[in-house]
């Protein structure tokens, strides 16, 4: 797997800048097989997913951004835990650095984000086989340190069941599948870097184990097939014992 980050010049939160102009300028090559990763802070500030600082509090724009929020009291840190666009994540995703002054927000619909980036790239590349991952960062319990995440995606199976297959000794594995999208974002966030790197885009290539679509929509199945409802979830036994009250979307 080879991994490239795209340096850009600095995106302010009021760049008129739009997703076309915006991958017109920075991405001069690419080729079959390939997986482009944009950072969600990126997409959200092009497509104008800002709040300035001082014209809401935090805590408004981190309620009016989740679908469940938590009272800062569950934490001893004053954070506040969400689940947004049936994420988990801290405060909705929203983040004040590099953000020029503003609350950066998540795009409004990662998945319609993905859909549009892909598109563009395809006609611009006239390319079939292109995916697309919209990532943004968040912390793992009891591990120190910022991974990416997919929170939008495109043009490629997010996850590959495992399901019915046989292991090295011919047991069928029950409940395994592959976070490859998961994987691709965590591997992309790494070379994008998390601090003043400027470099919002990577591009991921030699992925065999990908399988790629030559289309930009996603199928409620393969939509559903990336996540798990909060009480089935395995982490159940946590999400559930606490009193989760309802966001603004």
């Amino acid at each position: 797997m080879q991994i490239t980050a795209i340096k850009t010049d600095i995106i302010h939160a009021d760049e008129k800048l739009s997703l076309s102009a915006f991958v017109g300028k920075y991405i001069k090559e690419l080729h079959e097989n390939s997986v482009v990763v944009f950072s969600s802070k990126i997409i959200g500030i092009l497509e104008g997913c800002v709040i300035k600082v001082g014209d809401k509090t935090k805590e408004e724009v981190i309620k009016q951004e989740a679908d469940l929020f938590l009272d800062k009291s569950y934490s001893k840190w004053g954070n506040m835990f969400t689940i947004s666009r049936r994420t988990l994540v801290s405060a909705s995703g929203i983040d004040e650095s590099n953000a020029d002054g503003h609350y950066a927000l998540w795009p409004h619909d990662p998945m319609q984000s993905a859909k549009e980036l892909r598109d563009i790239l395809v006609k611009k590349f006239r390319l079939k086989n292109i995916g697309v991952i919209i990532s943004d960062s968040t912390v793992m319990p009891l591990r120190r340190g910022a991974v990416g995440i997919m929170i939008g995606w495109s043009g490629f199976a997010a996850v590959k069941d495992l399901r019915g297959e046989p292991d090295l000794f011919g047991r069928p594995m029950n409940i395994t599948t592959a976070a490859v999208g998961s994987g691709l974002a965590c591997a992309g966030n790494v070379v994008m870097g998390e601090s003043t790197e400027q470099t919002p885009i990577a591009v991921i290539t030699d992925i065999p184990f990908v399988d790629f679509y030559n289309r930009s929509f996603i199928t409620d199945e393969e939509y559903e097939m990336a996540f798990i409802d909060l009480e089935d979830d395995l982490f159940a036994p946590f999400l559930m014992s606490v009193a989760w009250k309802k966001g603004g979307r």
